[in-house]
This record gives C-alpha cells, structure tokens and sequence, in this order.
C-alpha cells in the first residue's frame, strides 16, 4: 500500500511538472528565404526551407537568438531574432561569387555523394580562404566519418592556429577523443566546448550523456560508480534536449534519455519523458514505438507496487 502511495505521488508529481514544461513561454516562428536554405537557431539546425523557401519551426525558447541561413550560390548570412519576435521572419540573402563560400557549399553537397571529393572540396575552400573556421570543422567531421582520426585531429589543430576558442570544433575533438577510448580527455574537450559557447553547446551536452550512459553501462550492476554515471547522463541529456527544442536531433536524444532512465528503474520519469516527446513530436515515425514503450513501463510499475 506505501508502495503504491509512493508510486501516484511520484506520477503526480512528475506530470505536474510535465505540465509545466508544457506551458513554459515558447513561439513559433516561419522563416522565409530562398528555398533549400539551412536554417540554425543559435547554431542548432532546424532544417531546410521548403521548394517555396519557408520552414516553420513550431517552438523556440524566449531570449534573443541567433538566426543563420546558408543557401547555394548565395552569401551565409547571420542576423538576431529578438526576444519578442515570432511569426513570420524573412531573411534576404545576398548572391555571391566568393571562390571560397562556392566550393564550400560543393563540397556540403558533395558530403552525402561522396565523402573523398568533398574532403578534396573542404580542403581547396581553405586554401581560398585560409580563416574559414566551418570548412575546418566540416573537413574534420568528414574524416572522423571515414575513420581518419589522426587526419582530423591534424585538421583541428590547424583550425586552433585562426580560431583558438571554436566551440564546435571542440565538441568534434571530443568526440574523437571518446571514439578512440580517451574518455577523460573527451570530457574536458566536451566541458570545454560548453565554456566556450557561454553555456549553449547541446552536442557537447549529448556527447557528455552518451559517454557517461556508456560508462554506466559497462559498470557494476547495483553499483555507487554506475547509478553515479547514470545519474551524470542524466543530468546532461535533459539540458541537452532542452537546449535543442523542437530540432530534427530532439527525438533521437529523448529516446536516448528515457532508456537511461529506464535502466535505472526509473519508470515514472522515463513515462513523463516519453509522453513529452509525444507532445513534441506526435507525427514522427517514432511515436508508435514509443506509445508501446509508455504501455510496457505501466505494466512493469504495477507488477512492482
């Protein structure tokens, strides 16, 4: 009967504060521009614009943001959205012929055809324009994708001679770094990314969750050391969905973050995570699976009480 207590105040409790998330201040937003057009929010992607140049983001955190575009054969281009600002946004971009931002943006198209000819691509957008930290980044994640490591920790290190503080290119040395089993190394390079981007980097929050998901799974069952790891991915995959929203990654990580939660018996909280990911994404290939998982977990918590 405690037990039982127990578990519908923990529901109550954690719905409340599901609710509360729910209806914490957010806007939509439609940003129009030319069409296939890369739209970041604070350097997050959030996709692409439609064949008529318009994506609707449906939730953005209030505060001033930052909305990038980039688009072939037209000059990237950054300008704030203010902290009111919703509906809709429209951003003009500018034509250009710059050799450097032109092979570029081949060689992003190359990176989904052929990953050797865009690595060619990134590395003559440098030559052309020697401070040009994203191709830098964008060679080195390419590498790390065909198993290059020594060749993209070379890239990164050339890349720290123009931009020494880059918080992305941080969170790409540590996840080369986690790739080849230097852990503690990785988790300074995460942490270090997160400082210098003032405290908004969710890729170096997920990197961080995963790397400590994966150190409690390799402990000892029921041990202090593994509910310690699993309670540290925790705690860095919510501020990483957090800081993502309602980005094309939002999904993988709650998913990610309700099977920690899982493992740690944590049934209650996995459900709330599982249902907000609903709220989010109702429409997603995913939702099916996870309404099975929600269904699961209430029969395991009421073979419990």
């Amino acid at each position: 009967m405690v037990r039982s207590l127990l578990s519908f105040w923990t529901i109550l409790i954690l719905s409340c504060a599901a609710i509360s998330q729910r209806t914490a201040p957010t806007r939509a937003i439609t940003v129009i521009s030319e069409p296939s057009a890369s739209v970041w929010v604070d350097g997050v992607l959030y996709g692409k614009t439609s064949t008529d140049g318009r994506l609707e983001i449906k939730s953005i955190a209030p505060g001033v943001k930052t909305l990038r575009l980039r688009a072939d054969g037209f000059k990237e281009k950054s300008q704030p959205l203010a902290a009111a600002a919703k509906g809709t946004i429209t951003v003009q971009l500018t034509a250009t012929t710059e050799a450097g931002e032109l092979k570029f943006q081949e060689a992003e198209r190359l990176t989904s055809i052929d990953r050797e000819k865009a690595a060619a691509a990134y590395e003559e957008a440098i030559k052309l324009r020697p401070n040009y930290a994203p191709a830098y980044i964008s060679l080195a994640r390419v590498q790390s994708a065909r198993n290059e490591f020594e060749k993209a920790q070379s890239v990164l290190n050339r890349l720290k001679k123009v931009s020494p503080r880059n918080a992305e290119a941080s969170v790409v040395e540590g996840r080369l770094l986690s790739d080849g089993g230097e852990e503690d190394k990785a988790i300074a390079a995460f942490k270090r990314a997160i400082v210098e981007g003032r405290g908004f980097q969710p890729e170096a929050y997920t990197g961080l969750g995963l790397l400590y998901k994966g150190r409690a799974e390799a402990s000892d069952p029921d041990s202090d050391e593994q509910a310690a790891n699993y309670a540290e991915a925790t705690k860095n995959l919510r501020v990483a969905l957090k800081q993502l929203g309602t980005a094309p990654d939002a999904p993988t990580i709650y998913q990610f973050l309700g099977l920690n939660l899982e493992k740690q018996k944590k049934y209650a909280e996995a459900i709330a995570i599982y249902q907000e990911f609903l709220r989010r994404f109702p429409d997603t290939p995913e939702a099916e699976s996870v309404e099975s998982f929600i269904v699961q977990l209430r029969k395991q918590m009421k073979g419990e009480q």
